[in-house]
């Protein structure tokens, strides 16, 4: 305000000088609205202010000239203020000095403001920064964090003194809009959008956590070494709402921001393998030097001063695994040592290779080509097969493998941060997710191949008077399976750990691993599954001990029915009766559930694997619908069917398949409630039901019934699907929790097949599968062949026999895709061995 009164009083100046009548008469000739005089007592000045033109004593004419140029003055001055031109009394004064006041126009003085106010703006502004920049990035870093307050671990009254420390130039540093800071407080996650739509998991910037790093002085700033630094830890901390009351709107609130629940889990469930989906995910970073417990108490006073005098409270748990720090770790030895057993493997194959590639006009050596890939490899992709090969069973198998993968895909998905979790979870809470709700079902069809493998193979050996020598049965399951289960276990516990890194890796990946190094060997004495599946290594290979227990006990329920037909029968039928009725029991009796409904509560999916799904006589029903029709295969080959029993043969296959499907769908349903007599019905009849399907297919597939249902399972491209089941059987969960373990952002739901369909992690899943079935199945099916070889006759026939009883007697293995050796050049080989695959998924 004085400027602009000093730049009135210098316009008026220059109106007064003698030089500037020219300058007044032309403004005076400018058009302006006609002026009245303001000044009221100060308008009396001499007529020849004006030129002399007018009368002295003329007042009012005088007033009225007087007030119109003065205005004019007022008016232009306001114009120039309106350019942003800043004026100076005292640079003003000098600058104008030199310059006589009667040559100054109107754009002289414009051009002199503006030049005085760019240089006066210039010189100021470095001054200004240094001045004022602290509090300027003090204001700026307030308004910064005041989005979010940061995490002080510190207020932990049991936090370490270097946590405090550390803590205190965090904030410090906040406040100072140090960057090593800014990043620090920025990786945490921070409540956002869409929070009724599920966007609830907060995951945070992990790796600009981890990579937040700043050396403290030991001088200036307390270090407590001389190399002293605070680094940045990632915390992934997990929150559990508790309602005071029944309030209808707070539970609909609660009900839309855990998306209604497709799982109910708790803190104490395990979580490395099921997702603990009603639980908050919360990423934190804080400073290295602060434990787990300090970031456990900070998130837990965090949200008790959020929901103060509401009644809501909150449970919270920071586990040690889950929080991250990153630096360098020397190998242990378990890893060397896994490491160099990997590293022998790949030479000996190359070795092997070069040796059979250098000798292919030779007759090269068995033992020394067993590790060939190019024996090996093109064993893997031929589809040629015998006669005698029960074709039908490829495509069934493949059919149920894809279901599975399916399955198990969509139960990780689940662990993943979605920004539309509740949308996806309505999606996903209909009657048609069936589909990937009936993982148990999908396991049952492998057990029914198994049994009637293995029954197939001892009864042809039995009626041609071929002895069996049990002893040998059991080493070539054994040599068949153990190589890539050993294999699979010591890469997922001491090298995929070294592997990657992310928010979930240290549960589903680390955890997983530390539960491996304790109990893998229960995994190789196939005990596992007694265990219960939350201290399980390779929870998914449950199947394999089910398998093999049954197996076992495989030659006395054979024998049995060859040796007394009827009575085997009936104490088999009893057998299966028994199980059947226990499962219905055992379900009603502990609320188990063999099916996934939704808003399955966690404590209960458990439960029902460790007393029902995991128990080998529990699950024998199947096995032994799959030792009759083995028998049944040998007994009715080349029946002869009419047309009215085909139809009705397959009006009651197709019916069975549907009701195994639409019968349990209801209980996918977002409004289904828990009912034991409906999971105990479930578990009972359904997999009968399904099973009875893929007999029929088998059976008339065999007898040379066809259709398009038995041309498509009987396809010989299966032939490569059934050699890969068993690598597939094991490598997709190591896979789809790899992916899990490193996903780094918040994810978002479009619809199911885009979130099934990852054609990276589909190709993982295949070359992985590849490479352990060329690396450790097929040589070690080369040299069991090797090992197990038997003296021939020479009629082609009996060749026939004893190369498909030494398959198939491999074959018994019951669910482990025992194909056909790639040793073996013969048809007659190739035949149940290849049967035999199995592919021993769940």
């Amino acid at each position: 305000m004085r400027n602009k009164g000093i730049s009135l009083i210098f316009l008026f100046i220059a109106v007064l000088s003698g030089g500037g009548r020219k300058f007044c008469h032309s403004l005076d000739a400018a058009t302006s609205p006609a002026a009245t005089c303001t000044l009221k007592d100060n308008c009396d000045i001499q007529d020849n202010l004006l030129g002399g033109e007018k009368k002295v004593g003329d007042a009012k004419h005088l007033e009225g000239k007087i007030a119109s140029v003065f205005e004019d003055k007022v008016n232009l001055s306001m114009q120039l203020f309106a350019d942003d031109a800043i004026l100076e009394y005292n640079t003003l004064e000098g600058n104008l000095s030199g310059t006589t006041i009667a040559n100054i126009t109107l754009t002289q003085i414009g051009k002199d403001i503006k030049r005085v106010g760019d240089r006066s703006v210039e010189a100021s502004d470095a001054d200004d920064v240094i001045e004022s920049e602290m509090e300027y990035l003090y204001n700026i870093g307030q308004k910064f964090i005041s989005i979010a307050n940061p995490f002080d671990a510190s207020r932990n009254p049991d936090a370490s003194e270097k946590c405090r420390l550390h803590t205190r130039h965090f904030l410090q540093g906040l406040d100072n809009f140090d960057f090593w800071a800014l990043k620090m407080h920025d990786s945490t996650g921070k409540l956002n959008h869409g929070i009724l739509n599920g966007n609830i998991n907060q995951i945070g910037d992990f790796d600009q956590c981890l990579g937040v790093m700043n050396k403290l002085n030991a001088a200036g700033d307390g270090a407590l070494g001389d190399s002293d630094e605070i680094k940045g830890q990632y915390c992934l901390a997990y929150a559990q709402p508790e309602l005071p009351h029944k309030s209808k709107r707070l539970q609909t609130f609660f009900n839309l921001l855990q998306s209604h629940g497709p799982f109910r889990s708790e803190f104490d469930d395990p979580g490395h393998r099921v997702p603990r989906f009603s639980l908050i995910n919360w990423g934190i970073c804080v400073p290295s030097s602060c434990s787990h417990k300090d970031v456990e108490y900070s998130v837990k006073e965090f949200l008790n001063n959020l929901t103060l005098s509401t009644g809501v409270s909150f449970k919270v748990r920071v586990e040690p695994r889950m929080c991250q720090v990153k630096e360098n770790k020397p190998w242990d030895n378990g890893t060397t040592w896994a490491v160099r057993f990997f590293t022998i493997i790949l030479s000996i194959t190359i070795l092997s290779t070069i040796y059979h590639v250098c000798t292919k006009n030779e007759k090269p050596s068995e033992w020394l080509t067993a590790f060939s890939l190019q024996k090996n490899l093109t064993w893997l992709f031929s589809t040629s097969s015998s006669s005698d090969d029960i074709e039908a069973v490829h495509g069934l198998r493949f059919m149920n493998a894809v279901m599975l993968l399916i399955s198990h895909k969509s139960m990780a998905l689940f662990f993943n941060a979605y920004d539309n979790r509740t949308e996806m979870a309505q999606q996903l809470g209909q009657p048609w997710t069936v589909v990937g709700r009936a993982a148990s079902l999908y396991t049952d069809p492998f057990l029914l191949f198994s049994g009637m493998l293995t029954a197939y193979s001892f009864f042809g050996r039995l009626n041609k008077g071929q002895p069996i020598k049990l002893k040998n049965e059991y080493l070539s399951r054994l040599i068949r399976i153990v190589p890539p289960l050993a294999a699979l276990i010591l890469f997922c516990t001491f090298i995929l750990p070294m592997m990657g890194s992310g928010p979930q890796w240290n549960l589903v990946v680390g955890h997983h691993a530390d539960i491996c190094k304790q109990n893998w060997w229960r995994n190789l004495l196939f005990i596992h599954n007694y265990f219960g599946f939350g201290n399980m290594c390779l929870t998914h290979t449950h199947h394999l001990g089910i398998d093999t227990q049954l197996f076992t006990v495989a030659p006395l329920m054979i024998f049995t029915l060859w040796k007394w037909p009827r009575r085997g029968a009936m104490a088999l039928m009893a057998l299966a009766l028994i199980a059947t009725i226990g499962r219905y029991y055992v379900t009603v009796l502990y609320e188990l559930s063999n099916y996934i409904y939704f808003g399955t509560n966690i404590k209960r999916l458990f439960r029902t694997a460790d007393r029902m799904y995991s128990f080998p006589p529990l699950r024998s029903t199947v096995y032994i619908m799959g030792i009759f029709l083995g028998y049944g295969l040998r007994k009715f080959r080349g029946i002869r069917l009419s047309r009215s029993q085909l139809r009705w043969g397959w009006f009651v296959a197709i019916a069975c398949l549907l009701i195994s499907l639409v019968g349990p769908a209801p209980m996918g349903a977002m409004s289904y409630t828990y009912n034991s007599t409906h999971s105990a019905i479930y578990a009972a009849f359904i997999p009968i039901t399904w099973c009875i399907f893929f007999c029929w297919v088998v059976f008339v597939s065999h007898n040379g019934y066809t259709n398009f249902i038995t041309k498509l399972s009987s396809w010989h491209g299966f032939q490569v699907t059934t050699k890969l089941s068993y690598a597939i059987y094991l490598t997709q969960f190591p896979a789809y929790f790899f992916n899990v373990g490193r996903r780094r952002h918040v994810h978002h739901y479009y619809n199911f097949v885009s979130m099934m369909i990852d054609t990276n992690e589909f190709i993982c899943i295949f070359l992985a599968s590849v490479t352990l079935t060329v690396l450790f199945d097929a040589p070690f099916q080369n040299i069991r062949k090797i090992i197990m070889k038997r003296p021939t006759k020479a009629t082609s026939e009996n060749a026939i026999t004893n190369s498909s009883s030494t398959t198939k007697s491999n074959q018994s293995d019951v669910s482990e895709a025992s194909t056909p050796s790639p040793s073996s050049s013969s048809s007659s080989s190739s035949t149940i061995d290849k049967s035999s695959q199995h592919l021993h998924s769940d």
